[in-house]
């Protein structure tokens, strides 16, 4: 791991609650679903789960692949621990006083195991996955044109983050040629985000920079 100065350890910090508020939104507020073309839906978790998968890039690209694997362990973490307590949130009995947000709260935070477990095991396959191919682009096309490099590993990781966590969740539950148009329609949106998304992280690797790191 390099030395930080201090101004270089705050910076890091930052992008690590951006990481984590990303992904906790993605979590939560990607539990609303948004009209699509061809009578088709996504979530609107397609605007901010991108930049998990971003921010890792500009991390790793800064600080090395080390750093970068440490965000997606710290991301997986804090959703196992977000998931753990959901479910101590909704065991717990309700007092009368808060029976007016009883039927919405458990709706939204009512997540069956199922899907939790497809959160998980998608997001620590589809992230890791990210971080080695975004380095392994690097040593196979350079330290130049990050942008392409950023791009075909989110390419390749959204896909994986896409199947994987779809078909844990929704095997069964929906007709396989239905759910196979949902993974492609959803994947590709993600991947659209991500392209679009793309001058920020050129923003991140400014901002990241520190004169003083050794």
């Amino acid at each position: 791991m390099p030395q930080l100065s201090d101004k270089a350890f705050k910076k890091l910090v930052i992008a690590l609650a951006i990481y984590l508020a990303s992904l906790f939104a993605a979590n939560t507020l990607g539990l609303k679903i948004m009209p699509f073309f061809w009578g088709l839906h996504v979530s609107v978790a397609v605007f901010f789960f991108p930049f998990v998968f971003l921010v890792t890039d500009v991390v790793g690209e800064i600080y090395g692949k080390r750093i970068a694997k440490f965000f997606v362990l710290a991301g997986f973490i804090s959703t196992l621990l977000f998931v753990l307590y959901s479910f101590l949130s909704l065991a717990v009995p309700w007092d009368p006083a808060g029976e007016w947000a009883h039927q919405s709260y458990n709706q939204i935070f009512g997540i069956s195991v199922r899907i939790a477990f497809a959160s998980l095991v998608a997001f620590a396959i589809a992230e890791y996955q990210d971080v080695l191919s975004f380095f392994f682009f690097k040593a196979n096309i350079g330290a130049r044109y990050f942008w392409l490099r950023s791009n075909l590993s989110n390419l390749w990781s959204q896909f994986l983050d896409t199947i994987i966590f779809m078909t844990i969740a929704f095997y069964g539950v929906y007709a396989t040629p239905v759910l196979l148009r949902i993974i492609i329609t959803w994947w590709l949106f993600k991947v659209l985000m991500g392209l679009l998304y793309t001058p920020l992280s050129y923003v991140g690797l400014r901002l990241l920079q520190d004169k003083e790191q050794s």
